[in-house]
């Protein structure tokens, strides 16, 4: 095995490999360990690192594999964690100041699920301002001068660059699909309630949503899967069920062609021309397998919902933060913060209630069709770092709380990545993710 690759392998691949005794952790955290030290001063990916306990974690799960003990399915794997989700013993400082040195005492529930299921925490990724618009430090891998996206700009930016195979993100507005789409690779936001928020930094209760980046399906399926159920520290999970068998519905072929939804969403011609012209060669590569679908006005009218949501929960959960320091958050979350402060209790209840009008436009359209295709962004990553780009291509489904997965299938005219998003029913994420690599597939793309 070319040791030089090894940072380049999937989470399967290596979970495998290190079950097989054919590769240690040690040797894979190593090689991660490697390509970090060789690429971040470009990338800065990395909130924070601790090499030496990378390699603890990494030693002690060979000693247990050596020992016969039964491993996880993530078992010795590399996985880099967003810096607004709580790590014991790592700083979890939320991309601001204003939190500056805090050290959690506890694991949030998803990083107990991933030591649970093995893995080993390699470090923090690098989040915008509290997880909203102003952006960190972080440089797209594929052109230092084009922003990675937001908020999770470090995880997309590590597993894009090869330091790590899987990363943890979250969505509260387009967090997971743009930065996926802006740096190629796949990323997961789930069905809203499917991955507990427990130890996790709070921007909106009603909106925010865990969720996964990585180099292939199958790691989007094995990651959700294990840290994926209920949780008693979110009244929002799913009720005590088993949890749900995405690698193994992933592994299905369908029991007949999918039915896709082209949805070219009500900001089309915002869409930079060669975003839209990669999205009509799309279409035409699908032939008979999509059908041209237009959103009801309500989709549109959904933008301005979820920002009256969005706002108000960020002044109540950032009141202490406004009220102690202002002046050291972004003029762009002050302005936030300052239009939430002014919602009223019945616009906000409105925002909420009016879910349930455009869900069920949503249940009628997916009685006839497996799944949504829509662009994920825009165009490709905007020049600059001073911005992390229009999220809006996302929202809609992060308001609704339905499952969405960004795939790296295009690029824009100057080389840089262009996802494609596929939507799927809410709770229907399995079948979301075999219908990703059906699509996948047929467009002859790696999954």
């Amino acid at each position: 095995m070319d040791a030089a690759r090894l940072n380049w392998l999937t989470a399967a691949e290596t979970a495998r490999l290190i079950a097989d005794g054919a590769l240690s952790s040690e040797e894979h955290v190593r090689a991660c360990l490697a390509r970090i030290e060789q690429t971040e001063p470009t990338v800065q990916a990395w909130a924070h690192l601790d090499p030496d306990s990378a390699l603890e974690q990494a030693r002690d799960a060979d000693q247990r594999r050596m020992r016969g003990a039964p491993g996880g399915p993530l078992h010795g794997v590399a996985v880099g964690v967003k810096d607004i989700i709580d790590v014991r013993g790592l700083p979890t400082e939320d991309g601001t100041v204003l939190h500056a040195g805090r050290l959690p005492r506890h694991d949030a529930t998803v990083v107990s699920r991933l030591r649970a299921a093995g893995a080993v925490i390699l470090g923090k990724t690098v989040t915008t301002e509290l997880a909203s618009y102003a952006p960190g430090r972080t440089r797209n891998p594929h052109n230092p001068e084009h922003t990675p996206g937001g908020s999770s700009s470090g995880s997309a930016a590590a597993v894009a660059a090869g330091q790590v195979p899987v990363a943890l993100g979250s969505q509260t507005n387009g967090s997971i699909i743009r930065p996926a789409s802006f740096c190629g690779v796949y990323g997961f936001k789930p069905s809203f309630g499917m991955v507990p928020r427990g130890g996790v930094l709070r921007l909106s209760r009603a909106l925010d949503h865990l969720g996964v980046l990585a180099r292939s399906l199958a790691d989007l399926a094995l990651v959700t899967e294990c840290i994926a159920g209920y949780d008693d520290d979110d009244p929002d999970t799913q009720p005590p069920r088993a949890r749900p068998p995405l690698s193994a519905v992933l592994a299905q072929e369908p029991p007949m062609p999918p039915r896709l939804a082209l949805v070219r969403t009500p900001f089309w011609q915002r869409l930079d021309a060669d975003a839209r012209g990669a999205f009509d060669e799309l279409a035409e590569s699908l032939g008979g397998h999509a059908e041209p679908v237009d959103l009801p006005d309500s989709a549109a009218r959904a933008i301005d919902w979820h920002r009256t949501i969005f706002e108000a929960d960020l002044a109540a959960s950032f009141e202490l933060e406004y009220e102690r320091g202002a002046d050291k958050l972004s003029a762009s979350l002050r302005g936030q913060i300052e239009r939430g402060r002014q919602v009223t209790a019945v616009d906000y209840q409105k925002a909420l209630a009016r879910r349930e009008i455009v869900d069920e436009g949503f249940e009628e359209l997916f009685a006839g069709f497996d799944a949504i295709v829509t662009p994920a962004t825009l165009g490709t990553a905007p020049k600059g770092l001073a911005a992390t780009g229009e999220p809006l291509l996302a929202t809609l489904w992060t308001y609704c709380g339905l499952p969405a997965t960004s795939l790296p299938l295009a690029h824009g005219e100057n080389g840089l990545p262009l996802g494609i998003q596929l939507v799927g029913a809410r709770g229907d994420d399995a079948r979301l993710l075999r219908t990703a690599r059906w699509l996948c597939a047929a467009l002859a793309a790696p999954a």
